[in-house]
């Protein structure tokens, strides 16, 4: 049984779907006035296994991600560059959409843009207005009355009379959901309480309980947006549909550079697609999947170019196989591990499941040189399982070549040598076959020779 961490009782519960088989996922997407980081990346990266999961659990997944293109930060960079709020949008979703497609990102079902969705918001304002959860404040704005929902705080587990004494006498808890506009200047929409614009938190509320309008089987997102985006989310939510509407709430920890957030505010981010330009996307999913989702990420370099070494062993261990299978052949096959699924159910323990992956592969290295039957059954064992990660989709040689293309030699005439090396062998002439293996190896290629064949492996 499938258990994870629910942010909401703090505990590791065993997962039940509101309805049978299906899972409805709805996760903050990006704000568009810059381009996405590594940051984004590790939340998005961690649903997409998670979606991968359910997939090959036997689950249908309906997947949402809201895109909030109106916000104070557009604004405020339509104005330093002298241009629209949608050239602004328009640009950084374009980008970040390539970004997630190169990291082999699965598209949600639906991305819905907040400023198509102003009708929703107004429709659920109104209804929080008529139930008295909501006021019109003096200046105009409409606000959400957070002593009305006696369970606000329980999300990010804190006291409301902790949360009032930590502010200022003058101001409240309370939050904004409909903002008055008296620049017309800036991008505003006809309301009942005048031009104005929605608030950051009622966009999330009113885009997911309109598309699960039921339930919402988990809600996904930083951790960094717990407190106050997603607590406020919660009490608007369950205010406006008068029940608890989000049954799992999952985190993804933040990633650190230098002990500091990573943020575009600390302007301290590593922007993903600079680092497509340097790492193959299957690195970076491997780095960021190394470290447990709910524990912080330290940013090092040096952990991506660990993480592409043992890609490479991977890709070692599954080269010399053609695995290029059907779905007829997956449905034929049994792939499954029940040391993958341990770990995999266990909140997604990924760097466990890591071990799992290098013990086939350790495996498939043996059995090459005593069963080579055996050997490819286990590497199409690695590869599926490495694909519920999203990981081993690149032929082994492809992915290997883009290595050895900072190399002297091709694959071509890596193999010539090793051919005329085993000539040498076999005429007994140690010396000259001892000379091309140390060719090779100064050039990270080392040699496994077995009865039959002779392997090689690109080593860092």
């Amino acid at each position: 049984m499938l258990k994870i961490f629910n942010t909401l009782n703090n505990v590791i519960q065993t997962f039940h779907s509101f309805k049978n088989k299906v899972v409805n996922l709805y996760v903050c997407g990006i704000t568009p006035y810059d381009f996405c980081h590594i940051g984004h990346a590790r939340v998005f990266i961690f649903f997409d296994i998670v979606i991968r999961y359910f997939r090959f659990l036997g689950y249908k997944v309906i997947y949402i991600r809201n895109i909030t293109d109106i916000d104070d930060k557009i604004i405020q960079k339509s104005i330093q560059k002298n241009t629209t709020c949608q050239d602004i949008t328009n640009s950084i979703i374009y980008q970040t959409l390539c970004d997630f497609n190169n990291l082999n990102i699965i598209p949600p079902n639906k991305e819905p843009k907040v400023t198509d969705n102003i009708e929703n918001i107004i429709k659920m304002i109104k209804t929080l207005l008529y139930r008295n959860n909501a006021y019109v404040s003096d200046n105009g704005d409409v606000c959400f009355s957070v002593d009305s929902f006696n369970k606000y705080g329980k999300l990010s587990n804190q006291k409301i009379n902790n949360l009032k004494s930590t502010i200022n006498n003058n101001k409240k808890l309370d939050f904004v959901l409909w903002k008055k506009v008296s620049n017309k200047n800036y991008p505003y929409w006809e309301s009942p309480w005048g031009i104005g614009r929605p608030g950051w938190h009622i966009e999330c509320s009113a885009i997911n309980c309109f598309y699960f309008k039921e339930n919402c089987d988990i809600h996904g997102g930083g951790i960094d947006l717990l407190f106050p985006h997603h607590e406020n989310e919660k009490s608007q939510s369950d205010s406006y549909l008068k029940k608890v509407h989000v049954n799992y709430w999952m985190h993804v920890g933040m990633v650190l550079i230098k002990n500091q957030k990573m943020s575009k505010s600390l302007n301290n981010t590593k922007k993903l697609h600079d680092l497509l330009l340097k790492y193959d996307s299957e690195v970076i999913r491997y780095y960021i999947l190394s470290r447990h989702y709910r524990k912080p990420l330290y940013y090092h370099e040096s952990d991506l170019i660990k993480s592409k070494k043992s890609l490479i062993r991977l890709y070692n261990s599954l080269q010399g196989f053609n695995l290029s299978f059907s779905k007829k052949y997956i449905l034929k096959k049994n792939f499954s591990s029940l040391s993958f699924e341990k770990y995999m159910n266990l909140d997604f323990n990924t760097p466990h499941v890591f071990l799992i992956l290098f013990k086939i592969s350790k495996k498939i290295n043996i059995l090459k040189n005593i069963n080579i039957k055996k050997a490819k059954k286990l590497a199409y064992k690695l590869k599926f399982l490495g694909n519920i990660l999203g990981l081993l989709f690149y032929h082994p040689e492809d992915f290997l070549k883009k290595e050895l293309n900072k190399n002297v030699l091709s694959f071509k005439k890596i193999n010539l040598l090793i051919y005329y090396r085993n000539i040498y062998r076999n005429l007994k002439n140690w010396s000259k076959s001892d000379t091309i293996r140390k060719k090779l190896l100064n050039l990270n290629i080392k040699l496994k020779d077995s009865k039959y064949t002779t392997n090689w492996y690109y080593t860092n």
